[in-house]
């Protein structure tokens, strides 16, 4: 049976807003974990997600910081930049599927995209044993720089064709 919800996500002192989403028969679910100045509302994650769902995966799109947060955050950059939390609450994220049902038997890939895959390698490297893959799309790996030797989990870092670095 397909499931399609508004989830709410406790992560200590605060409680994350987050869409679920598992198709029949999942075969894995994809955590998201959004850039800075997006939201699980992004028309390019939803656009990913609906393909994940095309090939069998879950996805959660979780939003990394809260109403007030994320206005406080667009006045004055004050959450952006701060990787810590961010990751702290990405681990949260994962710990929470890894003991939820539908998805808690489901093998777990997280999906970052700009300040977001950062968060993304610091929860993979922080759970080794519930992380199975990595994607970083167009993401800031360089914010995690600490954490990457400890990530044991197949990573993917998507930049563009015009991206020297």
């Amino acid at each position: 049976m397909s499931v399609d919800s508004a989830v709410a996500i406790e992560t200590g002192e605060v409680t994350l807003a987050a869409d679920l989403v598992v198709p029949d028969g999942a075969r894995g679910v994809v955590l998201f974990a959004h850039g800075s100045g997006s939201s699980r509302h992004s028309p390019r994650n939803r656009m990913v997600a609906e393909r994940l769902h095309q090939q069998r995966f879950a996805t959660v799109l979780a939003d990394l910081l809260t109403d007030r947060e994320e206005q406080r955050d667009a006045q004055t950059a004050a959450f952006r930049f701060d990787i810590d939390l961010l990751a702290e609450r990405m681990t949260a994220i994962v710990e929470w599927a890894a003991g939820t049902e539908p998805i808690r038997r489901l093998p777990i890939g997280v999906f970052g995209a700009s300040t977001g895959a950062a968060a993304a390698l610091v929860a993979a490297a922080a759970r080794p044993s519930l992380v199975r893959a990595v994607v970083s799309r167009g993401g800031r790996p360089d914010l995690a720089e600490d954490a990457l030797g400890r990530v044991r989990a197949p990573t993917l870092l998507i930049v563009g064709e015009r991206d020297q670095v």
